[in-house]
């Protein structure tokens, strides 16, 4: 049996309306992607939400947006993909790492204050995984201190903090639909606020810095003339895009539905599995299960999570590493980042692996991995 780490969920559904996109003349931003920003803003519970072409360009253009630039701090996880980072690094800002939590895998609230300076301009928390960060805990910090919260929802489309969604908590929130994500657009990227001001602010300066309604410019009803503000960026979503994504937040509840029961089956057999730390989860939050990641305990375990990988490989099953911590890459260490400040981060990421979760998966193929997970354990007990 093969079992790949990931696979998009996609029907005829999305192909028909990505088709339809396209029939329509509209190819690049048009209805559809209003469309699309209006039925997400209503899912999250905003007052405005604008599509981009990522994540990452949503980071960006945030940080831009609140006024951050050369000179200023943002506090964010060490443990994240390296576009958190590089997209403060890309507004002239200085990324200022705090240690995670070794249960949630989030942004350790404790530390936060800590590491706050006079410089200090925003907190980018990452719900990492999918399960949401101490918010309260984050906002009253960010309010005493007089700070901007930019939440990075990349895994979080889903998520709930107590009774809100992620995503109507922080001043921003990035979310990404990347190929891999519980809800894609292949490519592309959503943030929200309830800030007309800021909206309108990210807005312009994802289409190159133009006046309002200069992406209309071409229709029936449209004006030739526009104004370029301010030096902007190319960062827009598409229809294509838009169209692919409006089926997928229609199809979100039952593929998220899925998600949870095959995290609740890894979880009821490697319960059962010495060694074997499984992902955080409470009763209090909704978790959007967008990566399982169990870690190898190295205290009882006598296997690396390379080698453990490797034998999983080997009886077919496709696996992931997230991530690798932002001060281990090469340009980190230049800019004086080390890993070893960072305890728990460390020590998360020498043992994490991630097991595949997708709603196409069987329950059949879920107890395979679990079922091959508890047999590399088992055979490599101290």
């Amino acid at each position: 049996m093969k079992i790949p780490f990931c696979l998009p969920h996609i029907g005829d559904e999305e192909i028909q309306e990505v088709v339809s996109a396209i029939k329509s003349n509209w190819l690049s931003k048009g209805p559809k992607t209003l469309e699309f920003e209006g039925e997400f803003a209503k899912f999250v519970g905003v007052s405005h939400a604008v599509g981009l072409n990522s994540c990452t360009a949503g980071l960006h253009l945030a940080q831009l947006a609140i006024g951050i630039g050369p000179g200023d701090e943002v506090i964010t996880s060490p443990y994240t993909f390296v576009a958190t980072a590089n997209t403060i690094l890309h507004c002239g800002a200085t990324p200022v790492f705090v240690d995670i939590d070794p249960l949630t895998l989030n942004l350790s609230p404790e530390l936060i204050e800590q590491a706050i300076t006079p410089r200090t301009k925003a907190i980018i928390p990452v719900h990492f995984a999918g399960y949401p960060c101490e918010m309260d805990r984050i906002v009253d910090i960010a309010r005493h201190y007089h700070l901007s919260i930019i939440e990075d929802a990349a895994h979080a489309v889903y998520t709930r903090y107590r009774e809100r969604n992620i995503g109507s908590i922080g001043d921003i929130t990035c979310f990404s639909f990347y190929a891999t994500k519980n809800l894609t657009t292949g490519e592309g990227g959503m943030v929200t606020t309830s800030d007309e001001e800021l909206a309108a602010r990210i807005r312009m300066l994802s289409l190159h810095g133009m006046s309002k309604n200069a992406w209309n410019r071409y229709a029936e009803k449209g004006t030739w003339y526009y104004e370029v503000e301010h030096a902007g960026y190319k960062y827009n979503m598409t229809d294509v895009q838009a169209a692919f994504g409006l089926l997928q937040l229609q199809k979100l509840e039952a593929m998220q539905q899925r998600r949870a029961q095959i995290a609740a089956l890894y979880t009821s057999i490697l319960s059962e599995c010495e060694g074997v730390v499984l992902p955080y989860d409470s009763a209090e939050h909704r978790h959007a299960w967008h990566l399982y990641s169990i870690r190898i305990d190295p205290e009882r375990l006598a296997i690396s999570r390379e080698a453990f990988i490797t034998k999983l490989s080997a009886v077919g099953v496709g696996t992931s590493v997230h991530f690798i911590p932002i001060p281990h890459h090469p340009h980190y260490k230049r800019l004086g980042y080390n890993l070893h400040e960072y305890p728990q981060t460390r020590k998360v990421y020498e043992g994490t692996i991630s097991l595949p979760l997708y709603p196409g998966l069987t329950d059949d193929q879920v107890a395979y991995v679990a079922a091959a997970v508890c047999d590399i354990a088992s055979r490599h007990r101290k």
